[in-house]
């Protein structure tokens, strides 16, 4: 990269101007919870703690050690064990599943593996800060298209904003690689309904482009909502990075323990940047609570 570009992408990252930066601020001067940063006010459940400090305590010595580059078996295998009913097919855990430095490792490593430059990446709006920087990193051309209130009056839920499929639609051409989507969305609380996911599905085969589909909010989901696994969807797995935060669905986000699930041909892409990266993400943090230790 030239320095000229180094400088421009350095600016830019390194912005304070942006609306997390703003959120951050309102909820500290309100003394408010953060929950689109991670910052629950309330303790992780006990059990998880206790897990953790059994396995500080435990007899074995290996678990003070680096563990495998891609998720210690334990936990992949635990991962997979969870996930393949809810994927409706059998996820294997050494090739599919890789456990990063939480949901935002997931997210540097599958942009930074599969984005070459020049290539097109659609970012719904508002989205979460890191994906625009994380795509120019990777010299990727960020698209935008921004979700719209349905009514013309004052929206009274989160499912009142919606992507338009025509101007959707005007976004994919020959050199888009990839949209990302976050659903259960952050920071409007949106959960894309399956019919609303159908549409990107279709434009993605269409179009030959893949997803990266940040579902780190998966369990967290107003009664009566549900939420679909767009990897799920018919022809849908093959073209699909699906990104989880233990983190997140434990209020540990300080633990920082993420992961991505995809086929190998899409896995691999990631596994080289976090094997070249990270290598490696804490062994207690990834043992605790997946089984007897």
């Amino acid at each position: 990269m030239s320095s000229k570009l180094v400088s421009a992408h350095r600016t830019e990252l390194h912005s304070a101007n942006n609306v997390w930066a703003e959120f951050g601020k309102l909820a500290a001067e309100h003394e408010a919870i953060n929950l689109g940063l991670g910052f629950p006010d309330f303790s992780p459940p006990e059990y998880v703690k206790q897990a953790l400090c059994d396995a500080t305590m435990s007899s074995n010595v290996l678990l003070n050690q680096y563990t495998r580059s891609f998720g210690h078996p334990r936990l992949v295998q635990a991962i997979s064990k969870m996930f393949s009913p809810l994927h409706g097919r059998t996820i294997d855990p050494m090739n599919e599943i890789i456990v990063t430095v939480g949901a935002y490792g997931a997210l540097y490593c599958t942009i930074m593996g599969l984005i070459n430059p020049g290539d097109e990446v659609v970012i719904i709006e508002p989205f979460f800060n890191c994906y625009e920087p994380m795509v120019r990193l990777a010299e990727g051309v960020p698209v935008f298209i921004p979700l719209r209130a349905e009514k013309a009056t004052l929206v009274s839920s989160s499912a009142d904003w919606k992507l338009d499929p025509e101007e959707l639609a005007s976004k994919f051409n020959i050199k888009t690689k990839a949209i990302i989507i976050n659903t259960p969305h952050n920071p409007t609380g949106k959960v894309f309904s399956r019919a609303e996911l159908e549409v990107i599905a279709d434009l993605c085969k269409q179009h030959d482009v893949m997803v990266i589909s940040d579902e780190v909010y998966e369990w967290i989901t107003f009664q009566g909502e549900e939420h679909v696994r767009i990897a799920t969807l018919p022809d849908m797995w093959e073209r699909t990075i699906s990104i989880s935060s233990a983190g997140k669905t434990f209020s540990v986000t300080g633990w920082k323990l993420g992961w991505c699930i995809g086929p190998p041909h899409l896995i691999e892409g990631a596994q080289r940047i976090h094997q070249n990266c990270n290598y490696t993400c804490p062994t207690l943090l990834q043992v605790c609570g997946t089984s007897d230790i």
